[in-house]
C-alpha cells in the first residue's frame, strides 16, 4: 500500500477529517485551480474588479463534506506573483480586507502552487487522478513514497492547463522535457516554467554522480550567481531528472563569479594574440578571480539617452570573426603607442599637413628648374636655337608637376587626424 506523505497526505487527511455536519469557513484550505483571470476577455473580468482582479483564481476546494465548493482567491503578494495554471493545487488563506464601514470582510488569498510533482514547468493534477483519465495519462502519473510524480515518456500533453472559459489567454503549451535544476547545499533557486532560472549558489565540490561545472576552482561556499534563460536544446526528454546550468549550451546566461573557473568552449588564447606576451590577459578557462560573463548568440548594449562607458584597469579586447564596425560622428583615440595591422608594426604614420608642405616645396623647386630648362637654348654655329629635346621634356615635366600640386590637398583625409 502506498504511504502518502507531504501534500498528498495532507490533502487526504483534510478530506478524511471532514464531517458532514455544519460547514464552517476555514481560515486555510487547499484546492485545485479551475480557472484564472488574465485579461479583459474573461467572462468574469468585470465581476472581480476588472484590471484590479488580474490573477484572481476560481478554486475547487478539497472538502468531502461539501463537494464542488467554489472559492475565489487573489494573489497574496502585490510585488511578487507566481500565477498558477489550471489544475494546479494551491493553498488559500482567509485574510481581512479593509472597508469603508465597520464590518469586517474577509477574502481568500493564495500562495504559489504546491510542488506536487517536483517540476518547475507545471504541477497540474487532473481530477481525479487515476480514475477518469485516458490510459496514456494514467501511465504518466506514478505514486512513490513522496506522493505523486509525473513522468511523461510518450510525449503526450493531454492535461487541461488553460482557462476553460477564455480562449484568448490560453497560451500555455506543455513541454515534457523542462528539467528542474539540481540543488546544492545552501542554494536559493528561482525557477521559471520554461527553463529560465536564477541560482544564488556557491562552489560545491559534490561527490554525487551529478556535478556542476563551475566548482573546479575555489573553496566550498565561494558565492556565484547564475541567471539563465532557456535550457540546452540537447537535454534529455526525461524532464523529471534534474540538471545543472551549461554555459556552452544554455540559450542565454549571465554568470557573476567570485573564485570559479568557467569552462566556456572557445579558443581564447588565439583571440588574445594581438596582445604582446607581457600584456596578454589570463585565458577565461584559467581565470579564477571575480568576473561577470554574458553568453548568448547576440549581445546588445544600448544607452537610450547617454553613453556606454567601458573601463578596464589592464586591457580591453574586441575579437570578432569577420568585421569590426564603428559608426560615430566623432572618433577620438588617445594613446601613446598606436599600432595598426600588427602588434609588431614599426613603420610610423606620416603627418598629413607636414608631408603636403614638404611635397609642395620639393615640387616648387622642380617647377622652377624645369621652367628654366623649358626655355633652354643651344648655339650651333654661334646662332641661338631652341634645345628642342630638353625643352619638350621640361614642358611635359612641368605639366605633371602642376597636376600633382593641384591634387596634393585632396590626398589628405578629411575625417582622420593624428599628432
Amino acid at each position: 500500500m502506498i504511504n502518502r506523505v507531504g501534500l498528498t497526505g495532507a490533502i487526504k487527511n483534510l478530506q478524511s477529517n471532514s464531517t458532514p455536519t455544519k460547514v464552517k469557513t476555514k481560515v486555510t484550505t487547499f484546492g485545485r485551480v479551475k480557472d484564472i483571470i488574465l485579461d479583459e476577455n474573461h467572462p468574469r473580468f468585470s465581476e472581480f474588479g476588472e484590471w484590479n482582479g488580474l490573477g484572481t483564481i476560481i478554486v475547487d476546494v478539497f472538502d468531502k463534506s461539501n463537494p464542488g465548493v467554489e472559492k475565489i482567491a487573489k494573489p497574496y503578494s502585490p510585488q511578487s506573483k507566481s500565477l498558477p495554471i489550471v489544475n494546479e493545487v494551491v493553498q488559500l488563506f482567509l485574510l481581512p480586507v479593509p472597508t469603508n464601514s465597520n464590518i469586517l470582510i474577509k477574502e481568500y488569498y493564495y500562495l504559489p502552487s504546491h510542488d506536487v510533482l517536483n517540476s518547475p514547468h507545471h504541477n497540474a493534477l487532473p481530477n481525479p487522478i487515476g480514475n477518469n483519465l485516458p490510459p496514456s495519462q494514467q501511465l504518466d502519473y506514478q505514486q512513490v513514497e513522496g506522493g505523486l510524480v509525473r513522468r511523461v515518456t510518450d510525449g503526450s500533453t493531454e492535461i487541461d492547463l488553460n482557462s476553460p472559459s477564455n480562449p484568448s489567454q490560453n497560451t500555455f503549451i506543455e513541454k515534457s522535457n523542462i528539467h528542474p535544476l539540481l540543488p546544492f547545499s545552501g542554494d536559493i533557486l528561482y525557477e521559471g516554467r520554461w527553463g529560465n532560472s536564477l541560482r544564488f549558489g556557491s562552489t560545491a565540490k559534490s561527490n554525487s554522480e551529478y556535478k556542476n561545472n563551475w566548482s573546479e576552482a575555489g573553496e566550498n561556499g565561494d558565492p556565484i550567481v547564475i541567471l539563465r534563460n532557456g535550457q540546452s536544446s540537447n537535454v534529455s526528454q526525461e524532464g523529471w531528472i534534474p540538471i545543472t546550468e551549461n554555459i556552452n549550451q544554455d540559450l542565454s546566461s549571465i554568470y557573476l563569479t567570485s573564485t570559479q573557473k568557467l569552462p566556456i568552449e572557445r579558443n581564447w588564447d588565439n583571440k588574445f594574440k594581438v596582445f604582446s606576451p607581457s600584456s596578454r590577459p589570463i585565458s577565461l578557462l584559467n581565470y579564477s578571480s571575480p568576473q561577470i560573463l554574458l553568453n548568448s548568440d547576440r549581445i546588445v548594449l544600448n544607452a537610450k539617452t547617454d553613453g556606454v562607458l567601458i573601463s578596464g584597469e589592464q586591457s580591453f579586447n574586441v575579437s570578432v570573426g569577420e568585421y569590426t564596425n564603428i559608426n560615430s560622428k566623432n572618433l577620438y583615440v588617445d594613446s601613446q603607442n598606436v599600432r595598426l595591422g600588427n602588434q609588431n608594426a614599426t613603420e610610423p604614420l606620416l603627418l598629413g599637413d607636414t608631408t603636403i608642405e614638404l611635397f609642395n616645396q620639393l615640387l616648387q623647386t622642380l617647377n622652377n628648374l624645369v621652367s628654366v630648362l623649358e626655355t633652354d637654348q643651344i648655339y650651333p654655329g654661334g646662332v641661338a636655337a631652341p634645345n628642342t629635346p630638353l625643352n619638350l621634356v621640361a614642358s611635359n615635366t612641368k605639366q605633371i608637376i602642376n597636376k600633382i600640386q593641384s591634387q596634393l590637398e585632396s590626398t589628405k583625409s578629411k575625417v582622420s587626424k593624428t599628432i
